[in-house]
Parts: structure tokens; C-alpha cells; sequence
């Protein structure tokens, strides 16, 4: 005759095989899901993060001079590097005002180029045009040129970090 407890034992082992194993997986899933969250949510956590980087002193820049300036991005990072570096325009408008536009045209994002010459910003990709106050002249462009702040401290010229805002 056969024991009432034998089939009681391989039900439990089994059962507790079962929470094991699901336990397991679900520990497994959120360690991998962690990297993929941080990816999501690290960006948005810097992005109003607003940093005055120096370009340099006032005297530097000519009155009616547009120059291409280099700084730190808003979201620098110790290990980023070079990659981490944005460039603007930046243009003396006269003693004591500056004006700071991004670099990348808001069609598609190409670099746009300061023609000295002509008096305007071009674009290579798409022939965007610009003025040199940054409002759209002709090509498919409909928005102008996203602007920095810009300040004069201490005689020196400073530009904000904070992000541009996106223009769709």
C-alpha cells in the first residue's frame, strides 16, 4: 500500500522549483531593464541644466563681426570628450550687444556656414538661407535660427548652456 504523503512532496518541490525560477527571471528582467531605463530617463534629468561658458573677452569681437565659437554642452560629462563640445555663432552687434545663434539649420539640422560677404547664414544641404539676425531668407527653412542667451560679465562674453528648443 502506498504512502498518502508520497504525492505531497514532488507537488511541493515542484511548486517551489516554479517560485524559484520565476523569481530568478523576474531579478534577470530588471537588471536588464535598468541600463534601458537610465538611457530614458538620464537625458531629461540634465536637460535644464543651464551653465554660462565664457567665450572670451569683449574686445575679442568686432563690432559687426560674426565669428563661430566653441562650448561645453549643457549635459557635459566628464568621459564625453571632444563630443561633448556644440558650436555657435556668436556676432558683436555693437559695444555693448551680442547675439548668439545655433549652428545647425532648422530644416534638417545640417551645419549653416556664415558668409561674410553676402551678409548671411547658408545652408549647404537644402539651400536654407538666413539673415544675419537669423530669420529665414529663402529655401525650405520656415523657422529662423534658434538663439543663445548672451551676457557681458566682468568684460568678458559668456553664453548660456541651456538646451535650444527643439523646432519642429
Amino acid at each position: 500500500m502506498s504512502d498518502p504523503h508520497d504525492n505531497v512532496e514532488p507537488v511541493a518541490r515542484r511548486k517551489f522549483l516554479t517560485r524559484i525560477s520565476l523569481a530568478l527571471g523576474a531579478g534577470a528582467a530588471a537588471l536588464a531593464a535598468i541600463p534601458a531605463v537610465a538611457y530614458v530617463i538620464g537625458p531629461t534629468m540634465k536637460r535644464d541644466v543651464e551653465v554660462w561658458r565664457d567665450v572670451g573677452p569683449v574686445d575679442q569681437f568686432e563690432i559687426g563681426s560674426t565669428v563661430q565659437v566653441t562650448i561645453d554642452s549643457p549635459a557635459a560629462n566628464d568621459w564625453a570628450g571632444v563630443s561633448e563640445r556644440m558650436g555657435a555663432w556668436l556676432r558683436r552687434v555693437n559695444a555693448t550687444d551680442f547675439a548668439a545663434f545655433s549652428i545647425n539649420c532648422t530644416h534638417l539640422g545640417c551645419p549653416v556656414r556664415w558668409m561674410q560677404s553676402a551678409n548671411l547664414f547658408m545652408c549647404p544641404c537644402h539651400g536654407g538661407v538666413f539673415y544675419a539676425d537669423g530669420t529665414v531668407a529663402a529655401g525650405p527653412p520656415e523657422q529662423p535660427l534658434a538663439h543663445h542667451l548672451v551676457r557681458v560679465s566682468a568684460g568678458r562674453v559668456q553664453m548660456s548652456t541651456r538646451p535650444i528648443p527643439i523646432i519642429s
